[in-house]
């Protein structure tokens, strides 16, 4: 039977069973006397034991498969591997060496495995390419040596800062930065990002860059990899995110299909911390952030088995009509998934229900805040058209009691609209009536 070396912080924790769908995962002797027996360093999720129940074993194996990209990019990464999508197990052994988190994947059986990781110099040409050829080459991988998996739908490269300038990595060395190019469709995607990303910064809840950059005449959104630094082990933090926390797989990341919601994961958190995911919530709704799904929350861990909230990440408005998306969150307010019936005092009783002392205080803060942000600072020129003022209108609206629409709360809206979006954009949406056709099929990857 195959196995698969797991590293953690640079030393080896445990192996995974090539089984087919019984692959799994053990940890070694060693990881469990020097972590401790039931230590959560690997995940929030998977307590670390010499023998670990089979009962828990879709635990571990949806840890391990939400490291890989998902829709197209997942399937481009495999087409151009070789490998069925579906194979966890043969994905991770091509592409496990630098994914989310302090974690390594590499088959020691392969000669010359683990190679050592290595860089290849870029111009602003070599990115630009990069960046145009993203639908064929997933994430920037160089066939053969490119071993990079990042989770999501979106399109995008990963590039390592040197002291020189940009560079590619090669057989795992650990990616500084994720570069996003203009989506075709939504060509004001990056530069939204970029204006949502400020706001997150100056309400504490992120601490790296976001930036527009050209490259040889390509614009693209350059995002500061938390999860990666020079003075950590390995040059790497660990962290998941909350569909490998919760044990949610793929679309499960949506509450509608999952039954997942900001209350599970408020459970996992001090209350220090759901403070902090109640500021992330009350941003969301200001600026429209509908799609902060379970992938987009994740857990921080340290070397000692404690973890804390991550640093708010993919914050991007997206309540336009343009986008066509079916203006519903990704994770409800007390039950309600209708953007447009959202209020202030909905997300006070959220967060309430989660025990967080004074949260009325605490919503107004954020929103006070936000409508500063919002008041001075100006949108990239590639933003959508109104976005700035949209944001301070919508800000304003929550402050005086009223919804994201500016109606008295109680009024009935529109009610969801049949298919909701990409990040929130092209999903089948099961809380909408049936027209047109719609299917009980289960939801299509993004980009199908």
């Amino acid at each position: 039977m195959a196995e698969l070396t797991v590293a953690l912080h640079g030393g080896v924790i445990g192996t995974l069973s090539d089984r087919g769908a019984a692959f799994d995962f053990t940890p070694t002797g060693d990881a469990v006397r020097r972590y401790g027996l039931g230590s959560r360093v690997l995940s929030a999720a998977i307590p670390l034991a010499p023998r670990p129940a089979a009962s828990t074993r879709p635990v571990r194996q949806n840890f391990f498969a939400e490291l890989l990209p998902e829709g197209n990019a997942r399937r481009r990464l495999a087409l151009e591997a070789g490998l069925d999508a579906d194979d966890v197990i043969a994905m991770l052994r091509v592409y496990g060496r630098d994914v989310a988190g302090a974690i390594q994947v590499w088959d020691a059986a392969l000669p010359g495995e683990p190679r050592t990781p290595a860089t290849e110099p870029l111009d602003d040409e070599g990115v630009a390419r990069l960046l145009r050829d993203v639908g064929i080459h997933p994430l920037g991988n160089k066939p053969r040596r490119g071993k990079t998996s990042l989770n999501g739908v979106q399109d995008k490269i990963v590039l390592v800062r040197t002291e020189t300038g940009w560079a590619r990595s090669l057989d795992g060395f650990p990616s500084t930065h994720i570069v996003k190019p203009i989506v075709g469709r939504y060509p004001s995607m990056i530069f939204d990002e970029e204006y949502g990303s400020r706001f997150a910064r100056v309400l504490g809840l992120a601490d790296f860059s976001t930036e527009v950059m050209t490259f040889a005449g390509e614009k693209a959104l350059v995002i500061e990899r938390y999860d990666r630094s020079g003075s950590a082990a390995d040059g790497r933090i660990h962290q998941e995110d909350f569909n490998q926390v919760l044990g949610c797989r793929g679309d499960q990341k949506y509450e509608i299909y999952g039954k997942r919601g900001l209350s599970d994961v408020a459970k996992i958190l001090t209350p220090g911390d759901r403070e902090k995911l109640l500021r992330m919530v009350a941003l969301s709704i200001a600026v429209g952030n509908l799609d902060m799904h379970l992938k987009n929350i994740a857990l921080l861990h340290d070397a000692d088995g404690g973890y804390v909230l991550a640093p708010m990440y993919d914050v991007v408005p997206q309540h336009f009509p343009e986008y066509d998306n079916d203006g519903e969150l990704a994770l409800s307010v007390v039950g309600v998934f209708d953007y447009a019936q959202i209020h202030r005092d909905l997300i006070v009783e959220e967060a309430e229900a989660w025990g967080v002392a004074d949260a009325s205080t605490i919503v107004d803060e954020a929103l006070s805040v936000t409508l500063e942000v919002a008041q001075r600072e100006i949108p990239h020129s590639g933003a959508h058209p109104g976005l700035q003022q949209l944001i301070a209108r919508t800000t304003e609206s929550l402050l005086a009691g009223r919804t994201v629409i500016g109606t008295e709360p109680g009024v009935p809206g529109e009610g969801p609209r049949p298919a909701a979006g990409r990040g929130a954009w092209e999903w089948p949406n099961a809380r909408a009536p049936r027209v047109g056709g719609l299917s009980d099929d289960p939801p299509l990857e993004a980009g199908d």
